[in-house]
């Protein structure tokens, strides 16, 4: 239904990018050491890379930027802040999308010493909202590999779905491991869980 008065475009626009414990805001330079860091640290790249192998300085900067230029209608990518601490805890992305079918890439990374703490089930919950309120997509796509369970189950709480496997396409620790391809279509979200933002007292 259209809106009807400015309020409530303005509440549509405040609740978008801020919920109870995060915010989606975009990348600052200052941004880039801690994500560096992130992907580089082999407890993080063990669950993002099909390689643990450490890269030199700057090497993620650019596809950073890239994510995170938000110049295109193909993709808009975040950084993730914590309300309480204002503090970066992560990034994500959406990317790939075209006219013809909608469909975009997911992608997430929340610090290891912030996880636990619910930021990444609200990002991925409100990367959701913005892929199909604001950029009308049609489909959401992920993969991740089989053993990030803790991954898995955070996904398939927003309403993601498996799809399928790609079998033993990773190879960790002498041993060969599956891709798991999951997905949400926006009538599945519409029906799941449409997410709601609440705007803590205080804040703008």
């Amino acid at each position: 239904m259209a809106w009807t008065d400015p309020k409530s475009a303005q509440t549509y626009g405040r609740e978008l990018l801020q919920g109870e414990r995060v915010r989606l805001r975009p990348l600052h330079e200052d941004d880039l050491a801690e994500l560096e860091r992130w992907w580089n640290d082999p407890v993080e790249t063990v669950l993002q890379s099909n390689k643990v192998l450490p890269r030199p300085d700057g090497w993620a900067s650019g596809l950073i930027r890239a994510w995170s230029s938000n110049d295109k209608s193909s993709g808009a990518g975040f950084s993730i802040e914590s309300l309480a601490e204002k503090r970066l805890v992560g990034h994500l992305s959406l990317s790939g999308a075209d006219v013809t079918t909608r469909c975009a890439d997911f992608a997430i990374i929340i610090g290891a010493e912030h996880q636990g703490r619910g930021f990444g089930s609200e990002a991925i919950r409100m990367a959701l909202r913005y892929g199909f309120d604001e950029m009308g997509l049609h489909r959401i796509q992920l993969a991740v590999w089989a053993y990030n369970e803790r991954a898995i189950g955070a996904y398939a709480k927003a309403g993601f779905r498996e799809e399928g496997h790609r079998r033993e396409v990773v190879f960790h620790d002498g041993m060969f491991h599956d891709e798991v391809l999951m997905a949400i279509l926006e009538q599945e979200w519409r029906g799941y869980a449409r997410p709601t933002a609440v705007v803590p007292r205080g804040e703008p």
